[in-house]
């Protein structure tokens, strides 16, 4: 009678744990879903980080003969401390030198006063499917169309050494009403020119003063090849904005994107006197050096 009350405690038992291992098991036994994968089952992968972890100190990263070139009234400064001062520049206020710097100058000339600010933004994206690079081309975008850049203008024109304006037989004066010894050193071409385009896109000159303003380019006008355009040769993407103010000041612009660093190059100059213009080339091929420089600083 002990024996047989043993065993049938024994098989009581046996039930009792394989009833319980059935309520605490997962179903089918196969291990719950990992919270971090996708619907597919597979762990979704994070995009690719950015190129940069740190940006440069922007008051040092242009160089002291760049800054003479772009702001001639550093060296006029007698004061060899305030002289020192205005070189080294003034940093822009941020909360997060990991993401924004910037630094600016500025010097008074006889001649104007110009200023040029540096800003460096390093760009990291908090999706794990945006890469950061993609998100700073997505921001990139977002400035170059503040910008409002005009629609770029096709390259028709001619040069006035390879201008068609003439040849031996003189046919083409035909088309202008002109003779060939009467337009071919005159940069106007004819009065037809303008609406042609033989002469680069430049209006062509009238003596009627009433139309002095729609005819002839005003100092506030910008040459065709030297409007606000993208430009190709500049990190992975770039754009340069030029613009004359009513007082003759003019701003000229450079954005460009390196990987996931955005840089913007801005550089002022109003001159002293109000008949001057800045000059549009001088200034743009100014900016465009620095910026080459900066480029090549980022990617050493």
């Amino acid at each position: 009678m002990q024996r047989k009350a043993y065993v049938f405690g024994v098989a009581a038992l046996l039930v009792a744990t394989v009833t319980l291992a059935g309520c605490t098991g997962s179903d089918g036994g196969e291990e719950p879903p990992d919270s971090k994968q996708d619907g597919s089952g597979t762990t979704a992968s994070a995009a690719e980080p950015g190129r940069y972890r740190t940006l440069p100190e922007p008051c040092g990263a242009v160089e002291r003969g760049t800054l003479d070139s772009l702001l001639p009234g550093l060296k006029q400064v007698t004061d060899a401390e305030q002289r020192e001062k205005a070189y080294a520049g003034a940093p822009t206020v941020t909360y997060d030198t990991d993401r924004k710097v910037g630094c600016r100058w500025t010097a008074e000339a006889a001649s104007a006063t110009d200023r040029l600010w540096v800003d460096f933004e390093r760009v990291t994206s908090y999706e794990n499917a945006v890469s950061d690079d993609s998100r700073a081309s997505q921001l990139y975008a977002t400035k170059e169309g503040v910008a409002d850049l005009p629609v770029p203008v096709p390259s028709e024109s001619v040069s006035p050494t390879t201008t068609p304006s003439t040849d031996e037989s003189g046919a083409s004066d035909e088309a202008t009403g002109g003779a060939a010894d009467d337009t071919a050193g005159d940069p106007s071409g004819g009065a037809d020119d303008s609406a042609d385009g033989g002469d680069g896109g430049s209006p062509a000159p009238t003596d009627d003063p009433s139309a002095t303003s729609s005819s002839t380019p005003s100092p506030s006008e910008t040459p065709a090849a030297l409007q606000p355009r993208t430009l190709d040769d500049l990190g992975d993407e770039a754009f340069l904005d030029d613009a004359l103010s009513a007082s003759r000041q003019r701003t000229v612009t450079v954005v460009f994107r390196t990987s996931n660093v955005i840089v913007t190059i801005r550089y002022d100059e109003q001159p002293t006197s109000t008949t001057d213009v800045p000059s549009s080339e001088d200034m743009q091929k100014k900016v465009r050096e620095l910026a080459g420089r900066l480029d090549d600083t980022l990617n050493e």
